[in-house]
């Protein structure tokens, strides 16, 4: 029995299936949430810099295809390879997002995970003029900046756009990353943090420094998302 549901599970019909109705639900939360943006002229702001590297914490992320408003705003995300993640590659397909599959980890498991296959791709995606969007935190670790990102930066030339989308309505798992699948009928807020770029020249202490930053503004956006959907910090950070 068991066997039997591991294999449906990993089933494409299955993967499939799932990816549509995640997406089309997403699409539903989208629609019928009321979302507010912080700054209101962030799109004015942020289009001058396209292409950019698009941060955001991992288990926040259901929301995210829906910062691209329009068909100039091309954009790709890196997804793990894990079966996990072919639900979230089929959904965001769907939702009109390309895709990377591999992992932004750069510690031991860097190699064994595609992150270097994935990494040239990401660089290769930017060059050709798609805004690619990742997790920033590092892998098992909830709200801990990697350096992947920061690498990513300094290798492309490309700014960093830290961002938060929050729900007044929502699920928070109890696992790693606080999963939180957003629910419809609300209010939504998107909010933007402080912008990094990485010199090209950045050296060991320059990247540390700005990954700590990184993690500092992430942090700051999630919270003011989730107090502009009237939840107070404490339940914000879970």
């Amino acid at each position: 029995m068991k066997k039997q549901l591991r294999n449906a599970l990993r089933s494409s019909w299955f993967q499939r299936a799932v990816g549509f109705l995640a997406a089309e639900f997403l699409r539903l939360v989208w629609r019928t949430n009321k979302f507010s943006f912080d700054p209101p002229n962030v799109y004015e702001i942020v289009e001058p810099m396209l292409p950019a590297i698009l941060g955001f914490w991992h288990g926040q992320h259901f929301m995210t295809p829906f910062i691209k408003t329009k068909e100039s705003h091309r954009g790709k995300v890196l997804i793990s390879l894990h079966r996990d993640g072919e639900f979230n590659a089929i959904a965001a397909e769907r939702l009109g997002i390309g895709t990377i599959r591999g992992s932004g980890d750069h510690g031991s498991a860097f190699h064994r995970k595609g992150g270097v296959g994935a990494f040239k791709e990401m660089v290769r995606a930017l060059a050709d003029n798609y805004n690619v969007a990742l997790t920033a935190d590092v892998p098992k670790r909830s709200r801990v900046a990697g350096l992947g990102i920061i690498m990513l930066g300094r290798e492309s030339g490309r700014p960093i756009l830290p961002f938060a989308m929050a729900t007044s309505r929502f699920i928070r798992l109890k696992n790693w990353d606080r999963t939180t699948i957003n629910l419809p009928f609300g209010r939504g807020a998107l909010v933007g943090g402080d912008i990094i770029v990485v010199p090209p020249d950045a050296d060991a202490e320059t990247m540390e420094k700005l990954r700590a930053q990184l993690e500092a503004t992430l942090n700051d956006a999630t919270r003011r998302a989730y107090l502009q959907v009237g939840c107070p910090e404490e339940t914000a950070n879970g």
